[in-house]
């Protein structure tokens, strides 16, 4: 197969020649940040030397039938995306990651996926982009759908190379690049508890916050209070993880977890489903408050258990806000990637998924957060919010307001169609008209839960999910 050239650094630095499925094998995790678990990646290729381009993620459908639709999908919006960006791209690579239920039949995985790289292929070919090559990667070896050989592709696969050994490693190491384990260990420190006794202490401590707390969200001077009630406890528990003394990787979430009552995560979870409330929340996304904010969202995220799993949309929308302002794009693409799992029309995660994906800048969105923030604190009585970042030690007891984030709606794209991306509204710019869910929750009817009310910021319409 040809020769692939990726650089590891800004232009003009050395460049790295993949020179097959091994070397391609080898690259996937240091493009991704991760190792891709039950994943398809696809990546665009540039020029004559195959510069790698824009790149997509997507759990691999259970469903054979859904593999068809899935595969239009995917190619059209690997290459609508790189057309935007970077220009048509010249050919695609494709993966499947997946590994075997008992570890030791990687070749029976990649027999059965093999329908699925053909209509992948196929569906690229449609679009005028050849498949330079497709390979599937089980059980510590891949295979090659692209060739055949069986000299060099032999029918049981080839052993991937050890982890840390190969030239595209050293050029990773050496221009500061890690992967962070696998795709299902960044999830698991997103996804709810599971220990039966602490999710119930979680749900109870939930079901006892939601009634009290419905009524004053629809009650307008009532809503800014809780706004300010819940802005003001999660600074309390950012300085509360802040000052905390710093354990391993390994045992940080746990440590966190610890630091955070059941009552106080039910508060802040609840107060979240107000978008304005989250909107001020965003603004902790730089300087020395970022990091306390993320482990304070992540925390969050794992509170919310059982029949409150889709309130998770909110921290988790704002992890991955965090993760991508502070330079992590692997992990801000999880967790937004979860977040549309957890509510597939929550317009905020749409709206950074996609931006995110498509490669866009985050200072455009800080400085617009910044300016709301400024003008926020100009206007007299401002409510209590967010300090500004950089200003406020976290934990301050004078909270700052900041004007919320209005933006357009994401509908999906007609059959064939193609949109250009749209800038975020600026503070200030006319309002979007309300609509059923957009600015107040819904009521619940006689007998049924509260939690069950519809929340603040459901807008929109199901987005791709790719990350």
């Amino acid at each position: 197969m040809n020769k692939h050239h990726e650089s590891t650094g800004p232009a003009g630095e050395q460049q790295i020649t993949l020179r097959g499925p091994a070397d391609l094998a080898d690259a996937l995790p240091y493009l991704m940040g991760f190792y891709p678990n039950d994943s398809v990646v696809m990546v665009a290729l540039h020029g004559g030397q195959g510069r790698f381009g824009g790149r997509l993620r997507l759990g691999i459908p259970q469903a054979p039938g859904e593999w068809g639709p899935v595969a239009d999908q995917l190619a059209e919006c690997l290459v609508s995306g790189s057309e935007r960006r970077e220009g048509r791209p010249d050919a695609i690579v494709i993966f499947l990651c997946q590994d075997s239920p008992d570890g030791s039949s990687g070749r029976l995985t990649m027999e059965r996926l093999r329908p699925f790289a053909q209509r992948l292929r196929t569906a690229c070919g449609a679009l005028d982009v050849p498949v330079l090559e497709a390979l599937c990667i089980s059980d510590g070896r891949y295979w090659s759908y692209c060739c055949p050989d069986p000299r060099c592709c032999p029918d049981q696969g080839n052993p991937l190379a050890m982890p840390g050994t190969t030239v595209m490693a050293a050029a990773a190491t050496y221009a500061g690049v890690h992967v962070r384990g696998t795709l299902r260990d960044m999830e698991a420190r997103l996804q709810p508890w599971r220990t039966p006794a602490a999710v119930r202490a979680q749900e109870k401590a939930l079901d006892t916050a939601g009634p009290a707390l419905l009524p004053r969200l629809l009650d307008e001077r009532a809503r800014r209070e809780v706004a300010t009630e819940t802005l003001g406890l999660a600074r309390r528990l950012m300085e509360r993880i802040q000052e905390a003394q710093p354990a391993p990787p390994a045992l940080s979430d746990a440590g966190d977890d610890q630091l955070i009552g059941s009552d106080e995560a039910a508060a802040v979870i609840l107060g979240l489903q107000d978008r304005e409330t989250r909107d001020k929340a965003a603004a902790w996304m730089e300087g020395p408050e970022a990091q306390s904010a993320l482990r304070l969202w992540r925390t969050l995220a794992r509170r919310c258990v059982g029949p409150y799993r889709e309130h998770a949309a909110a921290p988790l929308t704002l992890a991955g806000w965090v993760s991508w302002s502070t330079g992590d794009e692997p992990g801000a693409r999880v967790a937004l990637s979860l977040a549309l799992r957890a509510d597939p029309d929550y317009t905020f995660a749409q709206l950074l998924h996609r931006a995110c994906n498509e490669g866009l800048d985050p200072e455009a969105l800080r400085r617009c957060l910044r300016e709301a923030a400024d003008a926020d604190d100009e206007q007299p009585g401002a409510d209590a919010g967010p300090g500004k970042p950089g200003k406020a030690a976290v934990g301050s007891t004078t909270d700052r307001g900041a004007t919320p984030l209005h933006v357009r709606k994401v509908r999906p794209l007609p059959e064939g169609g193609r949109r250009r991306a749209r800038a975020l509204r600026p503070p200030g710019a006319e309002r979007l008209k309300a609509s059923p869910g957009s600015t107040r929750p819904r009521v619940p009817a006689a007998g049924r839960r509260t939690h069950e009310a519809r929340r603040y910021g459901r807008r929109g319409s199901r987005a791709r999910r790719h990350d």
